[in-house]
């Protein structure tokens, strides 16, 4: 029979995930002879046998693939027999690349297996790992995804870890940090003050925890400070070290029954906190742990995703463990960052991080996760474009000022880096340039194209500016509302209603947007309603002061004499004045839609928040807490009004306050009461806003967008009312809704542009 052969390059993430030795089993059942090796775009394969066909090896290459392989795609072609004999998997490719990377993966159950038993050689060794779990993004420097371009290069392979390294049936084959006891990383436990090395290991650190201390540890992408999460004490100094009196601090359990001993834990819920990626999920709270989330009614825990992590929690069921940074910085990963200001002592190894990730963030609404912060364990996971808007074009794209992401685009894909911080802070900004460099190593990538926010004085903006090469601008919202469409492959052959809601974004006309309705499709849009201005007294002091919100909306509503309501009368005499008199005569008060804003204003009113917050979205999560303590059968809602005599429309909130207002002092109604009345307003305006925009354009998909869609009772409120009149509705599912994703938004408008008008 004539000898038939074939070349395939599979494209995606295939590199790292046991991919090689997968396709050598798979070609050598089937009996062909031929080579694996991977290459700058991919995993190239040549296959030859006598009377060959793909068609099965093609099936079974998609169904039996491994489980952190994502195949995009596949293509191949007939070639000319070379004669091989038998299946090889060849050297490396040193072509520039576009391949994908697994993020970090959490351990898996036969490496967990390992180190538990003790007549296993990895028995109690925190650096366990094979093909299917482990460090990859953290590790990297560069691409293909071989050893000697991580940061284990420089550990040299014992002759047992060599043998499973270089056998194709073995689990190791190829798993670029196999390391055991005898050759590869090892711990120390340090103490801070002295920089003294301590006898005793993780045994010592163990002990040292359960008596108070507080410890960094090094993990994957940086440091966690830990302490023992029942330790009142030890929690109140990591508080003091951390300058974090309210803001929650994550919790890491051992096991699914420990956390439900403080939290209730739905089946999705469960599956992602047991999934790969070991996200931290946010769940109600059940019992009250002091001062691990004040005045909030979840808790955010995630179960152990190192071996380190596993053999820690062995005997210490539940601990604190949150990211390293100084306040408002990025996660620290270098030892010498690390001192006696952050902690007693230090368990740290000598295996570097080549790029530093924060545990990921997300909660569960309506049975889909909404990301609070998107990183470890999800990044670099690449986002396929529709095939319609592909472009040869390399493109960058910055992102915002807060919480901002940087997103590559490059052959079809776009790549979209973790959760970068906010650009204000030079530490973060510094980061961002670390991460830009670093993406652009692995994926060869050099950008044609820039796009920013539209915002003139961010650092993002400044920074592309700066590129001298072409740069797209992009409006706030319309950026939000477009990364949904990408990310679900979802191109609308008509408008849309792009439903954004958020703290701040730079608007056309030069005001702070926030609270936003546009009529949208990628080539454009207008702004079809919004939230009536009010006065942003002392600017961004606004945002860190609600009560200065609350005077503006109590000011909106009632005139320049209104009588402060029982909340604003704690203010001293002589600010609420300096305030009235700001937007009295406009000064330093310019003026604003923001929704994030309004949430502020009521959750002050009902007496729910500090006149000083600690951290962003303080006040609304507060709110919300409150509201979510009333039964979900309370249905009612305040008044508002939709100014249809202008367009954009404008919706008015001076009807809620007013009834607020009267509610808290007359009727005396709970705080709590108010709270959920207000949220179920809010999803009223979204539900007769888009009535309004279908029975005006007929349109029927509406996108929710926008930081303030992280509030769990307004995202599963208002997903149902309107898919019970009849919506089409869209969120980010594997995006955060807020800032992060802002250059996913930017890519997709430089896409779609660049398709009208070519480059």
């Amino acid at each position: 029979m004539n000898q038939k052969a074939f070349r395939l390059i599979v494209r995606g993430t295939v590199q790292g995930v046991g991919f090689r030795p997968f396709i050598y089993r798979l070609a050598t059942r089937l009996g062909y002879s031929g080579f694996v090796r991977n290459i700058g775009e991919g995993v190239e394969i040549y296959l030859e046998k006598p009377g060959g066909d793909l068609s099965e090896f093609l099936e079974l290459l998609r169904t039996e693939a491994p489980p952190l392989a994502r195949i995009e795609e596949v293509d191949y072609q007939p070639v000319e027999p070379l004669g091989r004999s038998g299946f090889e998997i060849d050297r490396s490719s040193q072509e520039k690349s576009f391949v994908f990377i697994s993020p970090d993966i959490a351990t898996c159950p036969e490496c967990l297996r390992e180190i538990q038993n003790p007549k296993e050689r990895r028995y109690r060794y925190p650096f366990t790992n094979c093909t299917n779990c482990g460090p990859r993004y953290t590790i990297v420097r560069r691409l293909p995804y071989d050893r000697p371009k991580t940061t284990m290069s420089g550990f040299r392979m014992c002759p047992d870890c060599r043998r499973e390294y270089r056998d194709p049936l073995d689990r190791r084959y190829h798993a670029q940090p196999i390391a055991c006891p005898r050759c590869g990383p090892g711990l120390s436990l340090v103490e801070a003050a002295s920089g003294k090395k301590i006898p005793g290991g993780l045994e010592e650190a163990v002990r040292l925890i359960r008596n108070g201390k507080i410890l960094a540890v090094k993990g994957l992408g940086g440091f966690h400070l830990i302490c023992l999460a029942t330790s009142r004490k030890a929690v109140k100094r990591l508080r003091q070290i951390k300058r974090r009196q309210t803001k929650p601090l994550a919790l890491m359990a051992r096991d699914i029954g420990t956390i439900r001993k403080y939290a209730t834990v739905s089946s999705s819920e469960k599956s992602w906190l047991t999934s790969p990626a070991r996200p931290i999920v946010l769940l109600k709270k059940k019992r009250e742990l002091p001062g691990i989330s004040p005045f909030i009614d979840t808790v955010g825990i995630m179960l152990p995703y190192t071996p380190l992590h596993h053999l820690l929690l062995k005997d210490l069921p539940l601990i604190v463990a949150t990211s390293s940074n100084r306040k408002d910085a990025p996660i620290i990963k270098d030892d010498r960052l690390v001192g006696p200001e952050l902690c007693d002592y230090i368990l740290t190894h000598n295996r570097e991080i080549a790029m530093r990730a924060d545990d990921s963030v997300l909660t569960v609404v309506n049975g889909k996760p909404v990301f609070f912060r998107r990183a470890r364990g999800f990044v670099p996971f690449p986002q396929a474009v529709p095939e319609n808007l592909n472009s040869p074009v390399q493109i960058l794209a910055v992102g915002g000022e807060l919480k901002n992401t940087i997103s590559i685009y490059k052959n079809g894909h776009i790549v979209t880096s973790q959760f970068l911080g906010d650009l204000d802070d030079y530490e973060n900004y510094r980061y961002f340039e670390e991460t830009l460099t670093h993406l652009k190593k692995l994926f060869s990538f050099r950008p044609d194209l820039v796009v920013s926010d539209l915002h003139p004085d961010f650092w993002s903006t400044r920074y592309a500016r700066n590129l001298k090469i072409p740069h797209l601008q992009v409006q706030h919202h319309f950026a939000h509302s477009l990364a949904p469409l990408v990310e679900h492959h979802l191109i609308p052959d008509k408008k849309f209603l792009g439903v954004s809601f958020d703290g701040f974004g730079y608007g056309d006309d030069g005001q702070a947007w926030g609270g936003e309705f546009l009529l949208a499709d990628l080539d454009g849009y207008e702004r079809f309603a919004h939230f009536d201005y009010v006065p942003l007294p002392g600017g961004d002091a606004a945002a860190r002061e609600p009560w200065r919100m609350a005077a503006a909306y109590l000011y909106r509503t009632f005139g320049k004499n209104f009588r402060p309501p029982r909340p604003l009368a704690r203010i001293p005499e002589n600010r609420l004045h300096s305030v009235r008199l700001m937007m009295e005569r406009n000064i330093n008060s310019p003026l604003t839609s923001s929704a994030g804003r309004l949430f502020d204003a009521v959750a002050f009113i009902c007496g729910l928040a500090p006149a000083r917050v600690e951290f962003e979205a303080e006040a609304p999560s507060r709110l919300e807490a409150a509201a979510s303590r009333v039964g979900s059968k309370f249905g009612r809602s305040y008044a508002f009004s939709i100014n249809r005599s202008t367009r954009p429309y404008r919706i008015d909130f001076s009807p809620t306050i007013m009834e607020l207002v009267f509610d808290l002092e007359k009727k005396k109604i709970r705080p709590e009461e108010a709270a959920r009345k207000f949220h179920l307003t809010l999803v009223r305006v979204i539900l007769e806003t888009a009535l309004l925009a279908r029975k005006e354009h007929g349109l029927n998909l509406v996108v929710l967008t926008g930081g303030v869609f992280l509030n769990r009772i307004l995202t599963e409120q208002t997903e149902k009312v309107l898919k019970e009149n009849g919506f089409e509705v869209l969120r980010p599912a594997f995006y955060s809704p807020g800032d992060e994703s802002l250059s996913l938004g930017q890519i997709t408008y430089a896409l779609n542009k660049l398709k009208r008008e070519p480059f």
